[in-house]
């Protein structure tokens, strides 16, 4: 593993200065060419898109491509969020749709919310080793996760982890009557204009899995693929002129929901970093945040898309770390030596912690 937060930091701080110039593209390929050598990787790619979604600046550094597909870990997250958004936007579920209510959980757990799960203050244990196992269903690993004992009152303590998002997908599913796949089909997928292929794993980096498929980490993606993600994000629910996800709901999404919850387990805070946490994506202002402009989804494979819509762009750092092409072959060789190397860092121990759920497979 790598820096991925704090490389994504630099570039962010350099494009927000003034992205539509020369000069501050100059200093942001500088930048990231300099972090690249220093990383020891194969490949890295930084793609800034402009507010009206046009390609303002795209390089390639060493042997990567916009249209390689790879897996992209906890950047998964902001994607399985607005997925569940949109079905919120077809009253399908509210953000305060209790597990009592959708999956008929009983005793304390029943009382968290669909919000508390987002925001990753349901209460519940972070991970569970059910998220990792292939060859169940993800009903029947939310079933196991409906049993652990609360580790704090719902929407009273942030913890980072992939079993809110288990469970948030689990009553996606049963609202829709649909498998999670089904559901991130229909509800984005599709209207992205994405590929069939494009598919959450339980274990991204084989791929393997797809009855369980993590929803905190399992995606498989492009560059070019996730910027329509971040396309539909940044304007806040539209997409190519049609309207997928009502306004308001990026007003909760960009908002720390329990400013008072103790903070957990946080990735960005073993960095030095006082991000708190919206709806299923990191929000960089000062907390608490509200509707916060500057909002992330970084990846412990270095994968790091992020909006800035006070800068008016938005943009995507992919890294290959052994993933696939779009076509399926696979790829590995150079890559895994240098990340062995890469690991022996303090930064590549911060990065494996903040994402504790996914699998090294």
């Amino acid at each position: 593993m790598f820096k991925p937060a704090l490389l994504a930091l630099c570039l962010i701080a350099a494009a927000a200065q003034e992205h539509a110039a020369t000069p501050a593209f100059a200093d942001i390929d500088r930048t990231a060419r300099a972090a690249f050598e220093s990383q020891h990787i194969a490949g890295m790619g930084l793609s800034i898109y402009d507010a009206h979604g046009n390609k303002v600046f795209e390089q390639m550094y060493g042997d990567f491509s916009p249209d390689r597909r790879i897996p992209i870990a906890s950047a998964s997250k902001m994607v399985a969020g607005l997925t569940i958004l949109r079905l919120v936007d077809q009253g399908k579920l509210s953000l305060d749709s209790t597990t009592g209510q959708v999956l008929a959980w009983k005793g304390p757990q029943a009382a968290i919310t669909l919000r508390q799960l987002l925001s990753f203050t349901s209460g519940l244990p972070p991970r569970d080793a059910c998220s990792m196992r292939p060859g169940i269903t993800l009903a029947e690993c939310v079933q196991q996760i409906s049993k652990l004992k609360l580790v704090a009152a719902p929407g009273t303590r942030f913890d980072y982890g992939n079993t809110h998002l288990a469970v948030a997908g689990r009553m996606a599913e049963v609202v829709s009557g649909k498998s999670w796949d089904g559901v991130f089909g229909e509800q984005l997928r599709v209207p992205l204009g994405m590929r069939s292929d494009v598919i959450f794993y339980t274990w991204p980096r084989r791929p393997e899995g797809t009855t369980n498929p993590l929803l905190a980490g399992g995606l498989q993606m492009t560059m070019n693929e996730y910027a329509k993600v971040l396309e539909l994000e940044y304007h806040r629910g539209v997409f190519r002129g049609a309207r997928l996800i009502g306004d308001a709901l990026f007003t909760e999404q960009a908002t720390e929901p329990y400013p008072d919850a103790v903070i957990g387990d946080t990735p960005v805070g073993r960095i030095g970093l006082n991000y708190h946490y919206g709806l299923a994506n990191w929000l960089q202002c000062p907390p608490p945040a509200m509707n916060c402009p500057v909002q992330s989804s970084p990846g412990a494979f270095g994968f790091t898309p992020w909006v800035d819509r006070a800068g008016d762009y938005y943009a995507i750092l992919g890294m290959d770390v052994g993933g696939m092409d779009v076509g399926g072959k696979k790829r590995t060789g150079v890559v895994k030596p240098r990340l062995r190397a890469a690991r022996r860092s303090d930064a590549s121990r911060i990065t494996r912690e903040s994402n504790a759920e996914l699998p090294s497979r």
